[in-house]
């Protein structure tokens, strides 16, 4: 109890000092091993907990033509490796009170993990295993096919669980990030343990990886540690290039992607453009415009489309950034009636903004709640752990975290306005709409060139 009660009080003082004095990002080491994989290293002895956070260039940009191949992968790390059956490595974690989980999204695969520092030992052992030395073995994997596919079956009965997908694939065509990370029931069904092999032994490799681990330990004793363990993983099959460095096409019309669902009640839909990469320079002004556009529950957008119109439960934008690119987008949904004034107040809203900007309270109020926002983001060993292989997959350094105020400060109207102008569509957007197709098919040729899909289908177009 009073072990409970220090770290309460513990964590109120460093709220308060956060508060008062700005948040910097605490010490860290980086180094990097023969082999090429990045290591960082941040004592936080408050807690006697270890995080762990792996980054690899392993994502679903690498799938090729076969969609999921990533995400596959990347959860069947734990089917099983030399030394640790599945069964043996859940009954050990379980036993000590640890998570480790694996997972893949667009453009990386990575790694999560903690646990008490008491068990560092073991559960880094387990960790090494897991990225050096899995098996994949055909029987766990069969299950988890067979698990993915009745999910990906669902979720078509939940077009907010798909939309995205199908917006990513739309605004992006043939280029990589238009790729499917979860699969569709077609590639997936043809996945083997061979596929996963094979894309383990050309994707998952210590150069263009990094592992940052974060907690309570001993900095000189944990690099010594990182080193024995990770050396003797062997660099990978040199490459030709990524391809999620191809340009990527600009829309040059408005177009609307239809996604008929005959028994949806529902509208939902996305109105979006291209976005930003994540090194944008206005990347934190964007993000305090953004949130007083859509990104928080008192934003522009949920304002006229819930509080003062009642077309919806909730409205929002946000900018997805990755390496070399991005999407804007809103998103909502509404009864199938009211798709009309619901997709038309969306763009009034847009208009609105491009039109009239913002003003000086509105603007201090959204500076005001992105940097209370801000700290807790990274309190806990496990936010910074995962914070420095961001650092290190998107390129940037503890300026970001350490001048966020500054930059949040500086941002004025002026300003305001030239990044609207800049990185906030008007014109060229893309549509995306899942409903029932005999209902707002002529409502969607409002906005754009219609192009229809089934959502029980699949191909190039949809799924």
């Amino acid at each position: 109890m009073k072990r409970q009660l220090y770290f309460l009080l513990t964590l109120l003082v460093l709220s308060i000092q956060l508060t008062a004095q700005g948040y910097k990002l605490p010490a860290y080491e980086k180094f990097k091993l023969a082999n090429g994989l990045t290591v960082y290293l941040m004592e936080q002895h408050e807690v006697p907990v270890i995080s762990v956070s792996a980054i690899l260039p392993a994502g679903a940009i690498y799938d090729g033509e076969k969609a999921g191949l990533a995400s596959l992968t990347a959860v069947s790390l734990k089917h099983g490796t030399k030394n640790f059956s599945k069964a043996k490595l859940d009954e050990e974690l379980d036993f000590l009170g640890a998570s480790v989980n694996t997972y893949a999204s667009k453009e990386s695969a990575g790694l999560s993990a903690k646990f008490a520092a008491k068990d560092r030992e073991k559960i880094l052992a387990i960790i090494r295993d897991l990225l050096l030395e899995p098996v994949f073995d055909t029987a766990e994997f069969s299950k988890e096919k067979k698990r993915l596919l009745v999910s990906l079956e669902q979720q078509k009965e939940s077009p907010r669980s798909v939309i995205g997908s199908y917006f990513d694939k739309f605004l992006y065509g043939d280029h990589v990030y238009g790729n499917i990370v979860q699969g569709k029931p077609g590639t997936v069904s043809g996945l083997t343990t061979a596929d996963l092999k094979a894309f383990y032994t050309a994707n998952y490799r210590p150069d263009g990886s990094a592992i940052s681990v974060a907690g309570d330990f001993n900095a000189k004793e944990m690099r010594a540690k990182i080193t024995a363990l990770f050396s003797g993983w062997k660099k990978g099959p040199k490459t030709t290039g990524n391809a999620a460095s191809a340009p990527i096409a600009k829309p040059a019309e408005n177009r609307v992607l239809l996604v008929n669902k005959d028994d949806a009640r529902e509208t939902t839909f996305y109105i979006g453009a291209p976005g930003i990469a994540r090194n944008n320079p206005d990347f934190v002004a964007i993000d305090v415009i953004n949130t007083l556009f859509g990104g928080r529950f008192t934003s522009m957008l949920n304002d006229e489309l819930r509080v003062n119109s009642g077309l919806t439960y909730g409205a929002s934008s946000r900018f997805s950034a990755l390496k070399n690119g991005g999407s804007f987008v809103i998103s909502t949904f509404t009864a199938g009636k009211s798709t009309e004034p619901a997709i038309d107040k969306a763009l009034e809203v847009l208009n609105r903004l491009h039109k009239e900007g913002i003003d000086e309270k509105s603007l201090t109020s959204a500076k005001n709640y992105v940097k209370g926002q801000f700290p807790p983001r990274y309190e806990t060993a496990g936010q910074l752990a995962g914070l420095m292989t961001q650092m290190f997959w998107y390129n940037f350094d503890e300026s970001f975290i350490n001048n966020f105020e500054k930059n949040v400060d500086g941002l004025n109207l002026d300003k305001a306005k030239e990044i609207i102008a800049k990185y906030f569509p008007k014109d060229k957007l893309q549509f995306v709409l899942v409903g029932k197709a005999a209902d707002i098919r002529k409502i969607a040729e409002k906005y754009g060139k219609v192009t229809q899909v089934e959502i029980k289908e699949e191909g190039k177009k949809g799924f």
